[in-house]
């Protein structure tokens, strides 16, 4: 009864991820559930019995295949249920990357035609893990040849790799001390997993198609949003945390991450530790990723507020302030506000009596700027002369700056926490939200290098390209010297591109 209770939503319901989440329907009306995550409290302990019950297994040697006798390393369950697979290869005698030729070409979704439910995408296992001696990697789709795996490594230097290994063991024991510790593993499974389906367009047919992924957090996501919200519930309200993650980090999921697990932290003592989370983010993201991101991971559909323009004239309000104000106070849990909004909320926050006592995580993205246009009064109080000049120049607002100016104006907030995320910080920024490091100057809470996103392949090394302004200038003066006869015109074509991009 129960295996046929499963067998439709698996393969037509969302898969395992959903039934995790959300359990199951079965004949008569009922719904089982078929796992509990960790609560953010202790009080109810019924709840709490339920999570300390899951079962999460490894089984090694599983028969994957309806066709033959194949079987896959490792197998994790949850309460059951497949969620993930493992290759495991030893440096001595294979690499990393037959691991990964394993999959693509031996661990197919389909044989013969005949589909393989533990391999399918989102049917069972969620993710399929890489795994050798010194190197991880992962993907939640298996598709032939065409398998993407992203490296899943800790970085080692500033870049790719990881760390030797401790007396000689492997560089890979963080998977299973703390990825694959139980605590870790249902967190992610529970709160950091989310399916993706965008509308992207074809070139080959020319027509727009949806594509649905299934977003495994990478590493450095995961760290940074564990140590984020472990160090807040140590340290309590009213340190700053800086995030230098590098273009091609996937920054914005790491800050819908950080901005739900911080809505709904409890201290030791069950206490809420932020009554709400501002999140200053651009305007398409208000509407788009980060929502949706947080809306999957929590399933409540009101937990986040946003406050623009739109939503003042939607709400009828008579100012941003005024609808800030009303956010602020009914504690809504993540407040997504413009970097043009932002000022207004910090005000409110300072000034406002019945928000006395109230604490507040403020997360902004200094990548999210507004273009320039009519600076308010408010903005143009917290930003530097020389600041506004090149915004009205053509410049754009930037977070950082209003952020520091805020920073450096006022005295520390006891009752506010910052996290900034940047990919190149200023030494404003360093200043205000770095950490001494053991030479005394200050350093990012968390760091994913440029260095490492090249070296991994999410951008390319700008410097590949680089040209000095010598070649410029020859190409210039042989331009100038020209005697104006006829050139070959493939040649001339190259020269006149390499002209245009320098």
């Amino acid at each position: 009864m129960l295996t046929a209770a499963l067998d439709k939503p698996l393969e037509h319901g969302g898969g395992t991820l959903n039934i995790l989440r959300n359990g199951v329907q079965y004949i008569g009306g009922g719904r089982l559930k078929m796992a509990q995550f960790r609560p953010e409290t202790s009080l109810n302990a019924t709840t709490v019995s339920h999570y300390e019950s899951m079962r999460v297994r490894v089984v090694r040697q599983v028969h994957f295949s309806t066709a033959d006798q194949r079987t896959i390393d490792l197998v994790f369950f949850v309460n059951g249920l497949p969620v993930a697979t493992v290759e495991l290869k030893t440096d001595f005698t294979q690499s990393l990357d037959e691991a990964i030729n394993q999959y693509k070409h031996d661990r197919k979704p389909l044989t013969n035609g005949r589909p393989e439910p533990l391999l399918s995408f989102g049917h069972r296992a969620l993710v399929h893990f890489a795994v050798s001696n010194d190197l991880a990697a992962m993907t939640t789709k298996l598709e032939g040849d065409k398998t993407h795996f992203l490296p899943f490594n800790i970085g080692f230097d500033s870049g790719a790799g990881n760390p030797p290994g401790a007396d000689g063991g492997s560089a890979t024991t963080y998977l299973w001390e703390r990825v694959w510790e139980k605590h870790a593993w249902l967190n992610i499974i529970g709160r950091l997993m989310i399916v993706q389906t965008k509308e992207e367009w074809d070139v080959t047919t020319g027509t727009s198609v949806r594509r649905t992924s299934m977003l495994f957090p990478r590493f450095h996501q995961w760290e940074a949003v564990t140590s984020i919200v472990a160090a807040v519930k140590e340290e309590g309200v009213g340190r700053r945390y800086l995030i230098e993650h590098s273009a091609g980090s996937g920054k914005t999921n790491t800050i819908a991450w950080t901005a739900h697990g911080l809505a709904r932290l409890h201290d030791a003592a069950d206490k809420k530790v932020f009554d709400s989370v501002i999140v200053v983010v651009d305007r398409t993201v208000l509407d788009s990723q980060l929502q949706d991101a947080i809306r999957q991971i929590d399933g409540n559909k009101k937990i986040v507020a946003t406050i623009s323009p739109e939503d003042v004239r939607k709400a009828g309000a008579k100012s941003k302030s005024g609808l800030l104000a009303q956010a602020l106070k009914n504690g809504e849990l993540i407040i997504a506000v413009t970097v043009q909004t932002f000022p207004h909320a910090l005000e409110e926050i300072r000034t406002d009596a019945g928000l006395k006592g109230k604490r507040f995580a403020v997360i902004a993205d200094e990548a999210h700027s507004s273009q320039s246009g009519q600076i308010s009064s408010k903005l143009k109080q917290v930003l530097t002369a020389e600041e506004i000049k090149e915004i009205e120049e053509g410049g754009e607002v930037d977070v950082e700056s209003v952020l520091a100016s805020e920073m450096t104006e006022r005295a520390e907030s006891e009752n506010i926490s910052y996290f900034a995320f940047t990919a190149t910080p200023k030494n404003k920024t360093l200043e205000l939200f770095g950490r001494k490091g053991p030479d005394g100057k200050p350093r990012e809470f968390h760091l994913y290098s440029m260095k490492q996103a090249i070296e991994e392949g999410y951008i390319l090394d700008v410097l590949k390209g680089y040209q000095s302004y010598d070649t410029a200038l020859k190409i210039a003066d042989r331009a100038e010297s020209g005697d104006g006869g006829e050139v070959e015109e493939a040649a001339a074509r190259k020269g006149l591109m390499r002209w245009v991009q320098l």
